[in-house]
């Protein structure tokens, strides 16, 4: 029998390891929510790697696409704005506790 904080811990754990994800996510909460808007907010990313990432999301029903007028936007579901916020709160928790030497 596994436990229900354990079956959490890897659901997310599984999206946190795939690069791109974090930023991806974070980008369409900060607004970004047409493909060339997300594309252009994340250094490096390509093409390829952001509709695999995209096409990932939706599956696992972190984000939806939906099309108006021709337009098309990604927008969080709550799965991904759970996520946002776990990350959130993993980038305050280096602010706090991470020394960095530069």
């Amino acid at each position: 029998m596994k436990f229900t904080s354990y079956n959490g811990f890897c659901i997310v754990q599984e999206l946190i390891k795939l690069r791109w994800v974090p930023e991806i996510l974070k980008s369409i909460e900060a607004g970004n929510m047409r493909y060339s808007e997300i594309l252009n907010s994340i250094p490096y990313i390509s093409h390829t790697e952001l509709n695999r990432k995209l096409s990932i999301l939706m599956n696992k029903k972190a984000i939806n696409k939906t099309a108006d007028s021709g337009i098309i936007n990604y927008n969080l579901l709550v799965f991904g704005k759970d996520l946002v916020h776990i990350f959130n709160h993993l980038e305050d928790l280096e602010k706090k506790y991470c020394v960095r030497f530069d």
